[in-house]
């Protein structure tokens, strides 16, 4: 799988991982088992027994290890088996590998590479639903699709003219206006103004507005999205930099995306929108991700149809447009680092 392993991938809406129950998911096709101990400790080890690889998922929490329930051995927190029944003696390479994982913004983040390069700095900075300033929805999707796809739906924003005409109800200048895109150290900015009525839904305004929207799109696969509605002119006036979110006249909302490589060929995909409390209420909240759904089931249909025929492609190829600038991007900046990730085991090599 074209993916960095040295970053933080959402496993889990925190809250959704109950303590004394392990959860199993993939990412980048490693059986993953997360499992919260009788104090909340939240453990990730690789969810294959070493006995006979049965899923540690379907396992029992026992205080603060976790037993398999098939033959009974009984693992500790950093993936070390502490007990086998019916045999005292322990073999020193009985263990499983344990992932460096995170609560914050109220996701569980796993990290993916060595654990000795976990560094809880590179965690994106989302917006939790226990942020004060916002009212936020959520929820998750799962794909029959590969992450790369969903990835490149989220970084070219033309789409929305037309997959999304009728939930959004975007406006083809959505197509026609090219963003202002710039590198950061680990992901893209992509910056917008549209002019009058165009934009997303809870941000109209009787009258002549300029609409700005940006959004970071980080290392692995997370989208940080905000703007606002603002007075007509100020997309001129501002020479179409970025403006001062708090002097929005209306429309000012937070979504957090992250989209999660489970196998080759499925993805899971986290969210949340909702209004600033100065921008909207809990009804307002409610109604975007009604919008919300619709969308992104939309994006759902197009993607998985789409992976459907690379599919069925001998040789796929894509024809890039202008409007692939962030996709092409970002696929540099996955590959170098990639690179940089296989360097030192081809030095060893």
């Amino acid at each position: 799988m074209n993916y960095v392993r040295n970053a933080w991938y959402v496993a889990s809406w925190s809250h959704d991982l109950k303590p004394n129950a392990p959860v199993g998911m993939h990412i980048l096709d490693e059986p993953i088992v997360l499992w919260r101990n009788e104090d909340g400790v939240l453990t990730a080890l690789q969810d294959r027994c070493v006995h006979r690889m049965a899923p540690l998922s379907l396992g029992r929490c026992e205080g603060k290890k976790l037993r398999c329930m098939y033959h009974g051995l009984l693992f500790d927190r950093d993936g070390t088996v502490v007990e086998i029944p019916g045999q005292p003696k322990i073999p020193d390479h009985a263990k499983v590998r344990n992932f460096p994982v995170v609560e914050r913004h109220s996701w569980a983040w796993v990290w993916m590479g060595e654990a000795a390069g976990a560094d809880e700095s590179l965690i994106p900075p989302a917006v939790g639903l226990d942020h004060p300033d916002y009212i936020l929805g959520h929820g998750h999707l799962d794909y029959a699709a590969e992450a790369r796809l969903i990835n490149d739906n989220l970084l070219d924003f033309s789409h929305l003219s037309y997959v999304h005409a009728k939930s959004f109800g975007a406006k083809e200048d959505w197509a026609q206006e090219r963003p202002k895109i710039t590198t950061l150290e680990r992901g893209l900015r992509v910056e917008r103004w549209l002019k009058s009525e165009s934009g997303i839904p809870g941000r109209s305004i009787d009258k002549p507005t300029d609409q700005y929207s940006y959004y970071d799109f980080l290392i692995p696969g997370v989208l940080l999205m905000t703007g606002g509605v603002f007075p007509a002119g100020t997309a001129e006036a501002l020479n179409y930099a970025r403006p001062n979110i708090d002097e929005a006249l209306t429309g000012v909302t937070f979504t957090s995306q992250a989209v999660t490589p489970m196998t080759a060929k499925t993805s899971r995909y986290f969210f949340s929108w909702g209004p600033h409390r100065k921008h909207g209420d809990a009804a307002l909240r409610d109604t975007l991700m009604g919008i919300a759904g619709m969308a992104f089931a939309e994006d759902r249909t197009i993607i998985e149809a789409q992976q459907r025929v690379i599919d069925a492609t001998a040789t796929p190829r894509i024809m890039p447009t202008s409007a692939d600038r962030g996709i092409t991007l970002w696929n540099l900046m996955i590959d170098k680092m990639i690179k940089a990730e296989n360097a030192p085991l081809r030095q060893v090599s």
